[in-house]
């Protein structure tokens, strides 16, 4: 378990013109803050009224960028969150004090970006500098508002609509609202995206106070599991980081709410009294009970409140004279939070599948051993040391030879030295299916019977026979053999064949297949080749990252090797007793040498990994080259095939700049394929220019989807309503 710690709690002071010097200071340190009020002189000459207040705290923010706060509040938190540990960050105070800017800031503006969307890219960042580690990342998105559940990814195409209404469930794990949706996101412009898309979703309303005040609480919730990729498979760690945003507490005769705003403000300061009751018991080390399920709010944050989780609170609060009842308010309740104590501790979960699986797999191996140990007891050479170098080139050699007929048999003399037996099997078996496609590849031409391409180059080639088919082609197999040799050009014809040229205007078009193949060779001649370079390659990075992938592989059996000859020195240094000198533990040199050899696999397993991350990046981008081109060429094939067969004469004319066709008569598939590339220009000309650097790229490019997302839909509902009348 971990050890107990104090909840931080922080506070950050709206800018303000009209800020309250003589009633607001700040102490020398940035972490105390003095209130003084002057008395009420109409209350008399006998006047109790208390005019001084004094409250200590983590740290105050006075003038803070977004940048400034991120550091100070939630970097740890996050940070932390990769370890194991789960976090809370939460924003209290007054309506209008700027609760919503702290948490998700300006989402318009990167620079003024808020907590929310910077522990999002802090995650990833992180993904990324550990790769020895398979982090998946899962975010959800919940919206309280009157006392009832709401999921704010609803919206998504993908998720269907809730039968049930949600409820909040308890068990041993923990807190967990059912019917909430869950979505996996393994980018950060896809986390921008969902963040976005709950944003557009909120509940929002206008008072004097606030013109887009929040009427309900927002809880985002940040999933994250991490297995290592070169430690044990059965144990992993969990956890979740709980950003949540408060709606602003209310007096109703400064905000001057009415009708249903009046309704949604006495529900939110409801839940935050309960909420500040809850607070209050958990600081109390007396109390016993704490009322949780007073409310949806205390009742969702149970285990985020006091539990075993990293917990910050961020109050917010005005500094105008006008406000400063409200700020005493705020600031008493960041007391009484710092009062309330966690236990954070790491997340640690075992996959009981594997487990099971790994047990077995070891009870088998040791039974094997033991029958064969028994059945061998009179072999005096029998030994079961792990393998080195020398014994496992030995077996290797014993199995070439016998593939070749040289060796008659082999002895078998333990189980490690059978399954090395087998492996060298497999070893064997690879290299020469390598050496095979590398000699195929040094006389033949390699054609996927799918690559329409590489089949329409191959024809005009002439390397058909008369049924069309690819000389050398086996029956029933998805790839064929060509004998032209590497020197052949793939642009020049046979002699034999005639060129295909159909009349200008013929009285029945050609087929599109036909048409096709003049198409690439004459008006698409520059994009077809364009397309066979960018699949080439793509071709090419793929089978590096299947060289790269297999090495890794390599390298992970080599691993689980030396950990397990490790592990056998390690137990019989402890049977036959622990050497000591001067207090340090005395090993032998093959143990020594094991250690050593671990150590350079991992890093350059480590090495290997990296790189093979590097080309899936490169396949990725690749096959999206690959994508955009077949797209392209297929499209203008489109547009040429109806301008030459399909489209009538006398509507050439019209179709020319100063024709006749009027807005809206040209087809939608021509206007798309205008100006791509210059798209292309401008996509590659913004994250350039960008003002924030590339590191806001995944920033824009999910604000600019979503909105485009939600014009789409608003012309769409236009469209409808107008088609109704």
């Amino acid at each position: 378990m971990g050890t107990r710690k104090k909840v931080h709690a922080f506070v950050r002071v709206k800018p303000t013109d009209d800020f309250a010097h003589e009633m607001i200071r700040y102490g020398d340190d940035k972490r105390s803050i003095d209130i003084h009020l002057k008395k009420d002189i109409r209350r008399g000459v006998v006047n109790n009224q208390q005019t001084d207040w004094s409250f200590k705290l983590d740290r105050v923010l006075h003038d803070a960028s977004q940048d400034l706060v991120y550091e100070t509040v939630a970097k740890d938190v996050v940070s932390q969150a990769l370890d194991g540990y789960n976090g809370t960050i939460m924003c209290y105070g007054q309506t209008g004090a700027g609760k919503t800017y702290t948490m998700t800031g300006a989402t318009e503006s990167y620079k003024h970006r808020g907590i929310l969307p910077r522990a999002l890219q802090q995650v990833f960042r992180m993904i990324e500098e550990r790769p020895t580690h398979a982090i998946t990342v899962r975010v959800s998105y919940l919206e309280i508002y009157n006392e009832s559940l709401f999921d704010l990814l609803s919206t998504l195409p993908y998720v269907g609509p809730s039968v049930t209404p949600m409820t909040i469930v308890e068990n041993p794990q923990g807190v967990f609202i059912k019917g909430l949706s869950v979505h996996l996101t393994s980018q950060e412009e896809d986390a921008f995206s969902l963040l976005f898309e709950g944003e557009t979703n909120r509940i929002i309303a206008s008072h004097t106070m606030n013109k887009n005040s929040s009427r309900s609480h927002c809880i985002f919730t940040i999933y994250l599991e991490a297995h290592s990729r070169t430690l044990s498979e059965e144990k992993y760690i969990t956890s979740k980081i709980n950003l949540v945003d408060l709606a602003g507490s209310e007096r109703l005769g400064k905000s001057g709410s009415e009708g249903r705003v009046l309704k949604e403000a006495t529900y939110i300061n409801k839940s935050l009294s309960f909420l500040e009751q809850a607070i209050i018991a958990l600081g109390d080390q007396k109390r016993d009970h704490i009322p949780f399920r007073q409310c949806k709010l205390t009742h969702a944050l149970k285990d985020s409140l006091g539990g075993n989780c990293n917990m910050v609170l961020v109050t917010n609060i005005y500094g105008e004279a006008a406000q400063l009842e409200e700020t005493l308010s705020s600031l008493r309740f960041a007391s009484r939070m710092k009062l309330v104590t966690t236990e954070p501790a790491i997340n640690e979960k075992y996959d009981a599948e594997r487990m099971v699986k790994n047990l077995e797999k070891e009870l088998a191996l040791l039974k094997q051993e033991l029958a064969i140990h028994d059945n061998l007891t009179n072999r005096t050479f029998v030994t079961y040391d792990p393998m080195d170098e020398i014994q496992i080139a030995e077996i290797n050699s014993q199995v070439r030879r016998y593939l070749e007929g040289t060796l008659d048999e082999i002895d078998i003399i333990n189980l490690r030295q059978i399954k090395e037996v087998f492996n060298q099997f497999r070893v064997v078996l690879s290299q020469q299916e390598q050496e095979v496609e590398s000699t195929l590849r040094r006389k033949y031409t390699l054609i996927d019977r799918n690559d329409f391409a590489a089949i329409s180059a191959v024809q005009k080639a002439g390397l058909v026979d008369v049924d069309g088919h690819l000389v050398g082609e086996p029956e029933g197999q998805n790839f064929g053999l060509g004998v032209a040799p590497f020197s052949t050009k793939p642009g020049k014809k046979a002699k034999s064949r005639k060129t295909f040229k159909e009349p200008l205007r013929p009285d029945t078009p050609p087929s599109k297949p036909v048409a096709f193949e003049e198409f690439k060779n004459e008006q698409g001649s520059e994009i077809n080749r364009i397309f066979k370079e960018n699949k080439s390659i793509l071709n090419e990075r793929r089978k590096r990252a299947s060289e790269t992938t297999q090495r890794i592989n390599a390298i992970k059996r080599e691993i689980d090797v030396t950990e397990e000859a490790l592990n056998f020195q390690k137990s019989l240094r402890e049977k036959q007793g622990k050497y000591e000198n001067k207090g340090l533990m005395i090993i032998d040199e093959e143990e020594f040498l094991l250690i050593l050899k671990l150590k350079d696999l991992k890093k350059q397993y480590r090495s290997e990994y990296q790189d093979l991350r590097d080309l899936r990046a490169e396949i990725q981008y690749c096959q999206h080259l690959v994508d955009q081109c077949r797209h392209r060429l297929l499209m203008e094939f489109d547009i040429w095939y109806n301008e030459s067969f399909v489209i009538p004469e006398d509507m050439q004319m019209a179709l020319k700049p100063g024709g006749s066709i009027r807005p809206g008569m040209v087809p939608v598939n021509r206007i798309v394929s205008l100006g791509e590339d210059d798209q292309d220009k401008f996509s590659q000309l913004q994250q350039r220019v960008l003002p924030e650097g590339p590191d806001s790229i995944s920033f824009y490019n999910a604000k600019v989807k979503i909105e485009q997302k939600h014009n789409y839909l608003k012309t769409m509902m236009g469209l409808q309503q107008a088609h109704r009348k």
